[in-house]
């Protein structure tokens, strides 16, 4: 007589095969969860840096719009400067051109971010009041 006459396929399954398992090892998970939390710490210390470029873009064209001589513009841009806490540029750091009767306010500055030991984010922020950088 057959020892399976009563139906029963034992832990090997019905085509003998051993069942394997889907999912992730252990191993697996915490390599996932160390590289999310890198992603995490990097995405908290970049996101300041864009919150300031973005204040940076809207002072710039609030002062092109507001001046109509460089030191005007400048001064304009240190005003909004010192009330949103921008602290990478300064007025003195523009490039202030007129193109026509519009004034046109250009600048760029690199932001370092450290990360680890000797590694370091660079990241090289460009804008201009009309809206691109040349």
């Amino acid at each position: 007589m057959n020892r399976h006459a009563n139906g029963y396929q034992g832990a090997r399954g019905v085509a003998g095969t051993a069942s394997s398992q889907r999912g992730i090892s252990f191993l697996g998970l915490l390599f996932l969860g160390v590289i999310i939390a890198f992603l995490a710490i990097v995405g908290a210390k970049v996101v300041p840096t864009v919150t300031e470029y973005m204040a940076i873009q809207k002072a710039v064209k609030k002062a092109a719009a507001d001046g109509t001589t460089v030191p005007a513009v400048r001064a304009a841009f240190d005003r909004t400067a010192s009330v949103d806490y921008i602290s990478s540029i300064a007025g003195k750091d523009l490039d202030i051109t007129k193109d026509g009767d519009k004034v046109v306010v250009e600048f760029a500055y690199d932001k370092e971010i450290a990360l680890f030991g000797p590694a370091y984010l660079l990241i090289k922020y460009r804008g201009s009041s009309a809206g691109g950088y040349n």
